[in-house]
């Protein structure tokens, strides 16, 4: 694939998503709605604790609650079909005779996806944030700078993982109960409904094995300053080992399906 398709398929992918005004408006709004909701639960939970929960204070609590609702679209927490439904119908076979790489193709895609959701999608709770309980975010540059790294690498663990549930498509008839369970095992793991660090023991290690803590929680904690120093430049490690894993892991799954594909006669 050459490398001056990848910016082009950025912007395409950007220009693509930009067309759905009405459902971006929306859902901005539902964001706001449920990002208030979630402020007042988390804020009155840290109340009600004396103070701080796992690390957090009032202030940080109520940032994450309006960071998650803004970085829910961009992110793109939940599965789709879109990729099962190409290779139950026999489309993706024109995607792997595309002079592209597919998986590459399809992120670049996803990038630039994520870039136009941030600001209707993303600014909009951030702003109502501000303006009503306020936000807790980095003091310095620095800070900002790795929330933005973690940010671009949750877009990428995201997309990783949602191309794995697409590709399995080659071998489940119907994907439905996959994309049940990543997005039951996304809003649970991924700290969308509380922050992972105030969960049970049992649940926080466990949600500590997936990768889904790497897409929200991460960038989540990197911009509320929850996370900074060297534990900061741990948890993009972390954030870079599961996207080096996950993306080999589809293009392991995309070789043999596409072997698969081909064998069916499809």
């Amino acid at each position: 694939m050459p490398a001056a398709a990848h910016p082009a398929l950025v912007v395409a992918g950007f220009r693509r998503h930009s067309a759905y005004r009405a459902a971006t408006a929306a859902g901005a709004l539902a964001n706001t709605v449920f990002g208030a909701v979630k402020a007042a639960v988390l804020t009155g939970t840290v109340a009600a604790a004396g103070g701080t929960v796992a690390g957090y204070d009032a202030a940080q609590a109520a940032t994450f609650a309006w960071l998650s609702q803004a970085l829910l679209a961009p992110l793109s927490v939940f599965a789709d079909d879109r990729l099962a439904r190409r290779v139950r119908t026999g489309d993706v076979a024109v995607d792997l005779a595309r002079p592209v790489d597919p998986q590459l193709a399809a992120w670049a895609d996803d990038l630039g996806r994520a870039a136009f959701q941030l600001l209707p999608r993303g600014l909009p709770p951030l702003l109502v944030g501000a303006l009503t309980t306020g936000l807790s975010l980095p003091a310095g540059a620095g800070g900002y700078v790795l929330g933005a790294l973690a940010l671009a690498l949750g877009v990428s663990i995201s997309f990783a993982m949602r191309w794995l549930v697409g590709v399995s498509a080659f071998w489940l008839t119907d994907v439905r109960g996959l994309l049940l369970l990543h997005t039951v095992s996304a809003t649970v793991l991924t700290g969308l409904a509380v922050p992972v660090a105030w969960f049970p023991g049992w649940l926080a290690a466990l949600a500590a094995a997936t990768p889904f803590p790497s897409v929200l929680q991460a960038p989540a904690d990197l911009l509320t300053g929850v996370v900074t120093g060297t534990a900061a430049l741990r948890v993009v490690g972390v954030q870079l080992a599961w996207l080096a894993a996950l993306l080999l892991a589809g293009r392991i799954a995309l070789a043999v399906g596409a072997r698969r594909l081909v064998v069916q006669g499809g």
